[in-house]
């Protein structure tokens, strides 16, 4: 039996057979589908940096949301949840906000093989000379705002509303509830997800964002309004300044829990629409809600917006270099068991 020529061409019925994809041409296909499969997924999934930034983003937010669902659920065990705005219902709310954030957070950097300094939360200088003057600037900004007011006699201090052991005890309660405020909502705007977000569409567009965001929050709060509103969003590109040149959180944090304690506690005006209870003075406002914030408080009135204007300005004359966030690039392979997509480089640079 004569043996085929192997320079020969096809038979007709095997050129058939590729053509229609039948016996050959169908087992080649389905050979080629789950790496034409892995191909797509790895173009959606992964970018030329690793895991793309919306994903992790979006896994972050996953994360937090069920560590919050998890705390909240075990509040009652401890403390009873209450809608008055007293220091132990403000301690418990941002108390479960910052401990799931920064759960998500470690969880997302054992992934990524990140610390929590590279989210903006190092241990080293910890409550150091940046927190200080954090201090120091949010005192400085809401008691000049104040005082401009009562010398257009549209702000008085007046007598106070605690003594004794009653004014000592709010004062501490309230100074541990802010500082947890500034924890929970700095770390939750501007740590892990400004981070993050700063490495997809750059940092100043995730700033934007994440601080449009904050005034969003904002809507909620009773009595507030929509200059109240504007400066939430200016007062968090603000807050991202001062990340940017300082290359971490703590001057925010020192900044955001300084200014709510003065105004809430020490000068005792509404914060964003709330009244406290347990304020130091009774304060009142005389004049036009568009000078001194009415119902919403001195975070309402034009002269916060001039004044978070001039905050910009002076914060920029003495930090000017770019600090935050240092990005490191992942080696990006083929290969999602091994964690290569979330792979660090050494090497990292300011973006």
């Amino acid at each position: 039996m004569d043996e085929p020529d192997p320079a020969a061409p096809a038979q007709p019925r095997e050129a058939d057979e590729l053509r229609k994809g039948g016996p050959l041409g169908g087992e080649r296909a389905t050979l080629r589908l789950p790496s034409l499969l892995h191909s797509i997924a790895i173009r959606i999934f992964v970018g030329p940096s690793g895991v793309r930034a919306g994903w992790r983003l979006l896994l972050f937010a996953v994360l937090a949301f069920s560590f919050s669902l998890i705390l909240w659920g075990l509040a009652p065990l401890v403390i009873r949840p209450s809608q008055v705005f007293t220091p132990p219902a403000l301690l418990l709310r941002e108390g479960i906000v910052f401990a799931a954030v920064l759960a998500a957070a470690s969880a997302m950097g054992r992934i990524e093989r990140r610390s929590l300094s590279a989210y903006g939360l190092p241990a080293r200088g910890a409550f150091g000379t940046q927190f200080w003057q954090g201090i120091g600037f949010g005192f400085a900004a809401i008691t000049a705002l104040l005082v401009v007011l009562w010398a257009m006699h549209d702000f008085s201090f007046e007598s106070f509303a605690l003594r004794g052991r009653e004014a000592v005890y709010y004062a501490v309660l309230w100074a541990i509830a802010f500082q947890c405020v500034g924890f929970s909502e700095e770390f939750l705007m501007r740590g892990y997800a400004l981070y993050t977000l700063s490495a997809g569409v750059g940092f100043w567009p995730a700033a934007v964002l994440l601080s449009a965001f904050f005034a969003a929050v904002h809507l909620g709060n009773a009595g507030e309004n929509w200059t109240g509103i504007l400066n939430a969003a200016l007062i968090g590109l603000f807050f991202s300044l001062t990340v940017r040149r300082t290359g971490n959180l703590w001057f925010a944090i020192g900044m955001h829990a300084m200014w709510d304690y003065s105004e809430t506690f020490l000068y005792s005006v509404p914060n964003s629409g709330l009244m406290a209870t347990g304020h130091l003075l009774n304060s009142s406002f005389h004049g036009p809600r568009w000078l001194t914030g009415g119902s919403a408080g001195p975070e309402g009135s034009v002269l916060a917006t001039l004044m978070i204007l001039v905050l910009f300005v002076v914060f920029d004359r003495y930090y000017r270099d770019v600090r935050f966030p240092v990005v490191s690039k992942p080696q990006v392979t083929a290969a999602w068991g091994d964690g290569a997509p979330f792979r660090r480089d050494s090497d990292a640079a300011p973006q």
